[in-house]
């Protein structure tokens, strides 16, 4: 076997497989990312609990808990779109929990029309879920603090605006009645790796077919099989 072919062969061989691991490996990552997802959707499913002592973002994310005290006062205003009732702004309030500490509520939507109505404070019980939004990159614009208009859930930032604990729960059930209407957390992790694998494992079969048709060519030109052919 000449060393054309034989370098053919290798460059089929080792492109295979390194499209066929790439989607090996995409299949392990869907395997990984539906495991993540039945875990957090177990934790909203779960009875509430309290609120923890020394909440862990990678522990405790998506778990249901109960607080009570008294929720509201000042508030953040995040700009949001919700169907069916279009524009508005997710409310974002403290709540000063009967321990004594103080943490964030997500209290839910509100119309733009209703984005400077009266909500006075009231004491009662918050059910929701922690979370800890990552919503904030590199194009996310700064708040427009004049106005009470932000463009992301910014933790850190609301924390300190509000003198809380950067702990946030997304309030099912609230104090204030129907008005902001809140918005039930839900798990919406991008799960696009059955999709991934399968383009790799395409990729595979053409590189596959594509190297056999190199081989055969070189095997022709070169005589290794067949009948000799001039160079």
């Amino acid at each position: 076997m000449k060393r054309g072919v034989v370098a053919a062969i290798a460059f089929g061989l080792v492109g295979t497989a390194v499209l066929i691991g790439l989607g090996v490996w995409q299949l392990q990552r869907l395997a990984w990312k539906e495991g993540l997802i039945a875990a957090l959707e177990a934790r909203l499913a779960a009875e509430p609990v309290a609120v923890p002592g020394s909440p862990d973002p990678a522990r405790d994310a998506f778990l249901q808990v109960r607080a009570a005290g008294e929720v509201g006062g000042r508030e953040l205003h995040v700009l949001t779109s919700q169907q069916p009732w279009g524009p508005g702004f997710r409310v974002i309030a403290p709540m000063t929990l009967d321990d004594g500490r103080r943490i964030l509520v997500d209290l839910g939507y509100v119309p733009e029309a209703e984005k400077a109505a009266a909500r006075p404070p009231a004491r009662g019980k918050v059910v929701g879920a922690l979370y800890w939004p990552d919503e904030v990159d590199g194009f996310t614009p700064p708040p427009d603090l004049a106005a009470n208009i932000w463009f992301a859930r910014d933790l850190p930032a609301m924390a300190r605006a509000l003198s809380t604990e950067p702990l946030l729960i997304v309030a099912e059930s609230h104090p204030l009645g129907a008005s902001p209407l809140p918005l039930r957390l839900g798990v919406n992790l991008p799960n696009d790796h059955l999709q991934y694998a399968l383009t790799w494992f395409s990729l595979a079969l053409i590189w596959a077919v594509m190297s056999a048709m190199l081989v055969r060519r070189e095997a022709r030109r070169r005589g290794a099989f067949g009948p000799n052919v001039s160079d």
